[in-house]
């Protein structure tokens, strides 16, 4: 619970000085205003982090996930890399999933209500949505034994990413954008547009499948 909370204040804290020292203009005009029932809605998705976490613990102690720890740099960079993409696959299916229309009102509506971003943005999900990312990242950490540190830096990127991708200015340069990043505003233009853009750290299943927008 105290390394999740860290985590959760850490990326509220990085929101607010990227959004306080960026020069670059505003997405959309106005964040997102600041609700009391957010605020209570991301104290949830904390906790439903930290039960993750456990069952997480539970399945290493358990022989489920193996991890292994003498790795070189580059088996490092490549099992991050296949982390992401594979994670970006499956988030991307979760994603266009909790758009149709009968999980979309019980489960991605409240994120949604968000057209605009602001801090709290990343963490107002329903405790399903949380708790499925979850154990998404579980199942695929079950299928080979990564390095222990090709997992914790995938983790913070997952952090940084959603936190950059919920933000109401461009973080990225435009050429970024060509390298089928999941950009700032290739998200933003998910919130404006809900049935395109579902990936979340690459464009590349969103451009394979006909959901992409620029």
């Amino acid at each position: 619970m105290i390394s999740n909370t860290f985590l959760y204040l850490f990326s509220i804290g990085f929101y607010l000085f990227m959004d306080k020292t960026c020069s670059k203009n505003k997405i959309q005009t106005r964040d997102h205003p600041f609700l009391k029932s957010d605020l209570y809605v991301s104290f949830l998705t904390l906790f439903i982090n930290s039960v993750v976490m456990l069952i997480g613990v539970y399945s290493w102690k358990s022989g489920w996930i193996i991890l292994n720890e003498s790795k070189t740099i580059l088996k490092l960079l490549i099992e991050i890399v296949i982390i992401i993409l594979v994670m970006d696959l499956l988030m991307y299916i979760f994603h266009y999933l909790a758009h149709q229309p009968f999980t979309y009102k019980i489960l991605h509506r409240k994120h949604h209500e968000h057209i605009s971003t602001n801090f709290l943005s990343l963490f107002v999900l329903h405790p399903f949505e949380t708790l499925g990312f979850g154990l998404m990242m579980i199942f695929v950490f079950t299928l080979y034994e990564f390095s222990v540190f090709s997992i914790i830096i995938y983790l913070f990127i997952n952090l940084i990413w959603g936190t950059i991708g919920h933000l109401n200015r461009e973080f990225f340069p435009k050429w970024m954008e060509q390298l089928f990043l999941g950009t700032t505003k290739f998200h933003n233009q998910h919130h404006l547009n809900e049935q395109k853009n579902f990936g979340f750290y690459t464009s590349i299943w969103d451009r394979m499948f006909g959901t992409y927008n620029a």
